[in-house]
């Protein structure tokens, strides 16, 4: 349901990998990890393409200008033909595609794929479902073996493919691929491990380390040698034993150290970083030392919020992350006066933690607080949670809208349009005003009522919680 922190070692390299939840469980945290990411991973369903939310996903990346990977899955079943799937992301995204690798048949048919890089055939060798990795036997294209190997008709249909690809697809651009202009494509079966090698090898050699971030200070090197690193995540009762709350920071600059102290660029105040934290699923380890592009944990006694910068030395503050456009509205009542108290704990909580974002309504004689997400699902969470960490039942009562923006120029820009219609007015967690319409059509009649009205998908940056 949230971005789970993983890291592991990989040819000598530390890899740190953000796994965001999948498209049943999308949520804004998902958007907020690719603001700690320098490189994207899309993977998809050979059988489905892309998905609602994978769109949504690039919008961010290509905002941010980071690198996409493409891994298309589960070849090993019947899936869609590789070139309507690299047509797919071509016409839909606007996004070049480069094969990497290409896969010889599918479903049943499937064989393995062959690598351009190494310009070998590594073949495909099926296993009881989950049980092991599939063995990969990796054979150079003009091996007389192939012949034995492969059906004749699979081998004149990847000849025929690759023609293709070397004909008409675009070539190999790395410029292109850092500035999230073009994407390197593989295939594989996750399940079975096979293809997962290749694409690591690829990965390695082809993403972007650790680069330079822009601050109040300007951009800052990884080389810088103060410490510098920012809060992209809050997670609370992560061991409901204890009713923790995590901080998880991106380190971008300098090196850390245990029970380092810091400055909290928002308070001013000073931080000892004390019990510093790796986390390998449920798994934690305590953190010596980090360096820039690393993720650590850190306890969190209310004292961080997400988009908060730490810092040694001279004063440095990177920029917020943003608050993206919910689709789904909804008023959350507490039926139960007594649990006043709670409720509102519960809610502030889960509103520092970024669980989901909280607007009210302008009428103040509505005190409920309106939920406002980009998933179902975090509707579900937030009333689980309430329930299991705060002891408080609580009624979902859905709003009919699915568009938010918010007025660039806040209140006074707003009583300057006078009466809008189509639309109602709520005011974000910091009072600022929010339009919410029941569909694109009023969004774009309002637009075209009141051209000089000007609205953003995007939060204003500053408060991003």
């Amino acid at each position: 349901i949230t971005s789970t922190v993983l890291q592991f070692e990989y040819r000598d390299r530390q890899i740190n990998l953000l796994d965001t939840p999948g498209h049943q469980d999308f949520s804004e945290d998902t958007y907020r990890t690719l603001a700690a990411a320098d490189n994207a991973v899309m993977l998809e369903d050979a059988a489905k393409g892309l998905e609602p939310q994978t769109r949504k996903l690039f919008e961010v990346c290509r905002m941010r200008q980071i690198p996409i990977f493409t891994f298309f899955n589960k070849l090993d079943r019947p899936s869609r033909t590789p070139l309507e799937l690299l047509d797919e992301i071509e016409q839909e995204l606007g996004l070049q595609t480069y094969a990497v690798n290409w896969p010889i048949g599918m479903g049943d048919y499937f064989k393995g794929v062959f690598d351009r890089r190494t310009q070998k055939i590594h073949l495909f060798e099926r296993t009881e479902h989950g049980k092991k990795a599939a063995k990969d036997t990796a054979i150079s294209l003009g091996d007389p073996r192939i012949e034995e190997l492969l059906d004749k008709d699979l081998y004149y249909q990847l000849k025929e493919d690759l023609e293709v690809l070397e004909g008409v697809g675009p070539e190999f651009d790395l410029e292109l691929i850092h500035q999230g202009k073009m994407t390197p494509v593989f295939f594989g079966s996750a399940m079975t491990n096979f293809g997962v090698q290749l694409f690591l090898d690829a990965f390695l050699e082809y993403a972007l380390k650790p680069g330079e971030r822009k601050s109040s200070a300007g951009s800052l090197k990884p080389s810088y040698p103060e410490f510098t690193g920012f809060v992209f995540k809050l997670q609370a009762n992560m061991d409901p034993k204890h009713r923790d709350r995590v901080a998880f920071v991106r380190v971008c600059t300098g090196k850390f150290e245990k029970d380092m102290t810091v400055n909290h660029a928002r308070t001013g105040k000073n931080v000892r970083l004390s019990r510093p934290q790796k986390l390998f699923a449920q798994d934690r380890d305590v953190v010596d030392i980090a360096y820039p592009g690393d993720v650590i944990g850190l306890n969190n006694p209310g004292v961080f919020a997400i988009g908060d910068t730490i810092y040694t030395g001279q004063k440095v503050e990177y920029e917020g992350i943003p608050c993206f456009s919910p689709e789904l509205f909804a008023y959350l009542r507490n039926p139960n006066p007594s649990k006043f108290k709670q409720f509102h704990k519960g809610v502030s909580e889960l509103r520092e933690e970024g669980a989901v974002q909280i607007m009210y309504s302008a009428d103040e004689a509505k005190r409920d607080p309106i939920l406002a997400a980009v998933g179902q699902l975090q509707f579900e969470v937030v009333q689980f949670r309430l329930l299991n960490e705060y002891n408080v039942e609580t009624h979902i009562e859905m709003l009919p809208y699915s568009v938010a923006r918010w007025v660039l120029g806040g209140w006074e820009a707003l009583e300057k349009v006078g009466r809008l219609f189509n639309s109602v007015t709520v005011k974000d967690n910091w009072g600022r005003p929010v339009l919410l319409f029941k569909n694109e059509w009023n969004l774009q009649q309002v637009q075209s009522d009141h051209p000089d009205l000007k609205l953003s998908a995007i939060a204003p940056l500053g408060s991003s919680l």
